[in-house]
């Protein structure tokens, strides 16, 4: 073992997360020992930026719960640690390991149980990689040296401990890790390494969990370093124990998908796995479409029925979950409506959940020949930069150049793929040049603007009637509308120099309102009323009909009980 300094190899605590800090303190002041240990060291020394940390101790998992409490949960049954949370970061502990006593493990070799705790000289030699087995105390300042990693690290050459044939037997997985290690940090393989990595060494990856099989692909697929991992995958025959379905001969479509995967997580951007695997089981699924068309199955449910019957194949290897396999059929079944497209639904295409990953699938398949696309991977491409005018004139453009393909297709002519073109005028700022004679330096002025869509111009009615021919319309027409008292004679429209009142006279309400009826009720009793008053007065009888404001119901009529009077006994006899 070597105890080397930390600040010799360039580490110090400033380059570690403030998260596995908290956890190594927080075991430190319990009495514990703590080290950062695996990727996060090795990475370090590589001038890397580490995804995340993990921790060891010389505290049991239970030991760990009782430090942190609510903070901490205990996970796995082959090899038992625990999750601590530190803010919103995860740190994984785990605890010194020891060989075991007693040896479970399967028919081939691989273990199925792995909780004996032991030393810090026992657990290095339960590591795989020899520079995964650096341990790393930022508050002490020194890097345990056990197998000499920093000369791996220097020669770039990745190693394991013990014999790689039972190493592998031990723990199939690590073939896989292999291959990702040596895509990500472009290390060389050990001959020995890659002398027992044979088709029947890589039979054991098919005794492995799927969901386990699964996690680890996800890792491939989201690492960064994709493009280079495939080929070892192929050439070191992994290939076709997680992908049974697919031929090991990486064609361009996978290829460019992989390039474009790589790309993406260099710039920051997230990527969904998925994704990948819909691009890896394309020529399986259009197989199997091809098959289900054959026996006489309709095109859209044989396309519907494929799309389940190779992710189920596909899910014995690699357990893909239920949302990644909806994701997938999603894209599937969004090609040939990307690819022939109708013109009343390419709105709503556009606006589809899956549209984005659909019209990226689509546009690979196109830079990479695939002559069903046509050029319609580059129209969509075109048709999401236009305006709402432009888009409409391309949407009209290719309606007509689909009917010109339907009469090929009636008159019995060889019809090819679509080859929409979205005009240039349409997506582009056309330039205006203004040429404005200046009456003081006769100076020409060249204005670039961009086309913009022209006003729309309201057609208004001219003002030609004054506001008395207005209001003597008005009074027509509610005339003729409007419910009135029999009893009251009909008055012109209303002027300004009149009282607001004479307004009132117009009942503007249905004739079967109950309202209604109710107002011309009272305006009848208020009427003779007044006749009668008129009559005794020997003055003029007036007539108005009810207000239109509501009048106050009235209370009810509250009637006394009545009640017989008792009649006593004397009275009875």
């Amino acid at each position: 073992m070597k105890t080397l300094s930390a600040s010799s190899l360039g580490l110090n605590e400033s380059m570690v997360s403030a998260a596995i800090l908290d956890v190594i303190d927080t075991l430190m002041r319990a009495g514990f020992k703590a080290y950062i240990v695996g990727g996060g060291v090795r990475d370090l020394l590589l001038g890397l930026r580490p995804k995340d940390f993990d921790a060891v101790t010389n505290a049991t998992p239970a030991q760990i719960r009782e430090v942190f409490g609510k903070r901490s949960r205990i996970i796995g049954r082959r090899f038992e640690l625990a999750h601590v949370y530190s803010g919103r970061e995860m740190i994984e502990v785990a605890t010194f390991r020891a060989p075991p006593r007693k040896v479970s493990t399967t028919a081939s070799g691989m273990i199925t149980r792995d909780n004996v705790w032991g030393t810090i000289q026992q657990d290095y030699v339960r590591r795989d990689f020899t520079i995964n087995a650096m341990y790393y105390q930022p508050r002490e300042g020194v890097v345990l040296d056990f197998t000499h990693a920093i000369s791996d690290i220097k020669n770039k050459q990745l190693t394991l401990q013990g014999k790689p044939t039972v190493r592998f037997e031990e723990d199939p997985v690590r073939m896989l890790r292999t291959l990702r290690f040596a895509a990500k940090l472009e290390f060389t393989i050990d001959p020995e390494i890659t002398k027992v990595l044979t088709p029947a060494m890589t039979q054991l990856l098919l005794e492995v969990s799927p969901h386990r099989i699964y996690d680890e692909t996800q890792k491939m697929f989201s690492g960064g370093h994709l493009a280079p991992l495939l080929p070892l995958m192929v050439q070191y025959h992994v290939w076709n124990r997680l992908f049974v379905d697919v031929s090991p001969e990486l064609t361009p479509l996978i290829k460019q998908a992989a390039e474009n995967t790589d790309a993406r997580i260099a710039i920051g951007k997230s990527i969904n796995p998925a994704f990948f695997y819909a691009v890896l089981l394309w020529e399986p699924f259009l197989a199997r479409v091809k098959e289900l068309v054959a026996t006489g199955a309709p095109h859209s449910i044989a396309w519907t029925q494929a799309g389940l019957d190779v992710l189920r194949r596909q899910s014995k290897h690699t357990a893909i979950p239920r949302f990644s396999e909806m994701f997938i059929r999603e894209v599937w079944e969004l090609q040939p409506r990307l690819e022939q497209p109708k013109p009343r639904q390419v709105p709503a295409l556009a606006a589809h959940p899956r549209f984005r990953a659909g019209f990226d699938f689509l546009l690979m398949r196109e830079q990479t020949g695939d002559v069903l696309v046509g050029t319609m991977g580059q129209w969509w491409h075109d048709y999401q930069t236009l305006s709402n005018d432009g888009r409409e004139r391309a949407i009209a453009d290719l309606n007509r150049l689909q009917q010109r393909l339907q009469r090929k297709r009636q008159a019995g002519e060889t019809v090819q793929p679509l080859q929409a073109v979205i005009a240039e005028a349409d997506h582009s700022v056309s330039t205006v040049e203004i040429t404005a004679q200046n009456t003081v330096d006769n100076a020409t002025l060249n204005i670039t603007t961009p086309t913009t869509k022209a006003k729309r111009v309201r057609n208004r009615k001219p003002k030609t009637a004054t506001h008395e021919q207005t209001l003597a319309a008005l009074a027509a027409e509610v005339q003729e509308a409007a419910i009135f008292d029999e009893s009251t004679p009909l008055k012109s429209a209303p002027t300004r120099e009149k009282p607001l009142e004479s307004v009132e006279a117009i009942q503007l309400l249905p004739s079967d309102d109950p309202a209604m009826i109710h107002a011309n009720l009272r305006a009848k009793r208020r009427s003779n009323r007044n006749d009668s008053q008129g009559s005794s007065n020997g003055s003029d009888t007036r007539y108005s009909l009810a207000p239109r404001r509501r009048q106050p119901r009235s209370k009810p009529i509250q009637i006394e009980p009545t009640i017989a009077p008792s009649t006593s006994a004397e009275d009875a006899s």
